[in-house]
């Protein structure tokens, strides 16, 4: 068993110039244990890049999601991520059996055979935005008025939020998943949206829809303030991180036109990227080993999804863009009890947006170089703050 001293590495890896995944990811694999890094906090906690450990640490009942355990990670000046106690309802932030009360409830919406289903409206949502595109003259920013929209404009749609209402939520959002964002820029986003939404289910439950928060309110299930926080965790995760997927994958998609229409391109764009690098946050609640390493009750743990994914022992030449490869087994959507609710829904809104993209503009290009292009390397998802883009 490995009990590492070696002195704490800084846990914001990224910086500008520098490929993402950080390569310093490659070289924590090839260590005993795991890595010690040092919080801007002060605190410490332990990165973990290895397949085998982050589908571990994923699924072993002493670690847990709950932010209300003392040594729980805050990776930024801000608090990080939400205890269920300070907005019901956001069920990533409980363990079982409770995370499984909200889960249960959302699963019929989210198969396989729902979000087929949906496929129509995505088309339609995807279209519109490309004829307010084209409608603007021959240059667009593909983040503000495309991968930003479309997910937004989906999601809005399943739950019931009218369309209006859009930028509001993408201007909240941005706030939330922002690193240098303060505890009173959060604080005050997060109230607005949750005044929004407690009042949008009022509505619900007068003249209740087609939608997913009309069903919600209709049921017993949940108090209006877990509704409230659902509603406001779905809608985050529902368009963040798509916009991000997606804006990467037309980026690479342009460098490898040979791979323009290919199906496979999604999982392994969801592989390649793994926007969601540090999502999953994670505290001891009790004394653990993990590859070899002593974890102690109280101690934070950052599974960091990209390292996961571009382990070479799992992915042959995982820093090369290949969807001839199987990219099964990725953890891009997290792994066990909380995997990704809406996984089936990003997978399609990737797809349709990608096949209409392409087909509708077939002259689609970068406006300006790739090393001039603002990555997001001052959040907890990767991406784009803006892609120029000419036709």
């Amino acid at each position: 068993m490995t009990n590492t001293e070696e002195q704490p590495v800084p846990f914001m890896l990224r910086r500008p110039g520098v490929s993402f995944p950080p390569p310093e990811y490659a070289e924590f694999r090839q260590r005993p244990g795991l890595t010690r890094a040092a919080l801007p906090t002060g605190d410490t906690v332990w990165l973990v890049t290895r397949h085998e450990d982050v589908r571990e640490v994923l699924t072993d009942p002493r670690i847990s999601s709950n932010p209300a355990h003392e040594g729980f990670p805050a990776p930024g000046r801000t608090g990080g991520v939400p205890a269920a106690s300070e907005i019901p309802g956001w069920f990533v932030a409980l363990d079982p059996p409770d995370h499984g009360k909200f889960r249960k409830q959302l699963l019929p919406e989210f198969t396989v055979r729902r979000i087929r289903a949906l496929r129509p409206a995505i088309e339609s949502i995807v279209d519109e935005s490309i004829d307010a595109m084209l409608a603007r003259g021959n240059t667009a920013d593909l983040v503000e008025d495309f991968s930003l929209s479309v997910p937004s404009l989906v999601i809005s749609a399943l739950l019931g939020v009218p369309k209006v209402d859009r930028a509001f939520f993408e201007a909240k959002t941005k706030v939330l998943v922002t690193i240098n964002s303060t505890d009173e820029q959060r604080d005050e986003a997060s109230k607005q949206i949750l005044r929004y939404l407690n009042r949008l289910i009022a509505i619900k439950r007068k003249r209740p829809g087609d939608d997913l928060l009309s069903k919600l309110s209709a049921g017993d299930g949940m108090s209006v303030q877990e509704l409230s926080g659902v509603a406001m965790l779905l809608l985050i995760a529902g368009h963040e991180t798509t916009a991000n997927n997606i804006s990467l994958g037309v980026l690479t998609l342009l460098s490898h036109p040979e791979w323009i229409n290919d199906p496979r391109v999604v999982e392994e764009l969801l592989r390649y990227y793994s926007v969601a690098d540090m999502v999953a946050l994670r505290v001891a609640t009790d004394d653990v080993e993990i590859g070899g390493q002593l974890i102690k009750a109280g101690e934070g743990v950052v599974p960091l999804v990209a390292g996961a994914n571009h382990d070479s022992t799992v992915f042959e030449r995982p820093d090369e863009f290949d969807p001839t490869r199987s990219a099964q087994g990725h953890v891009a959507f997290g792994y066990g009890v909380h995997q990704c609710l809406g996984q089936n829904l990003v997978r399609l809104e990737m797809e349709v947006a990608y096949s209409k993209l392409f087909e509708r503009i077939p002259t689609l290009e970068v406006a300006v170089p790739v090393s001039e292009l603002p990555f997001k390397y001052d959040g907890i998802l990767f991406g784009l703050h803006a892609l120029p883009v000419r036709w």
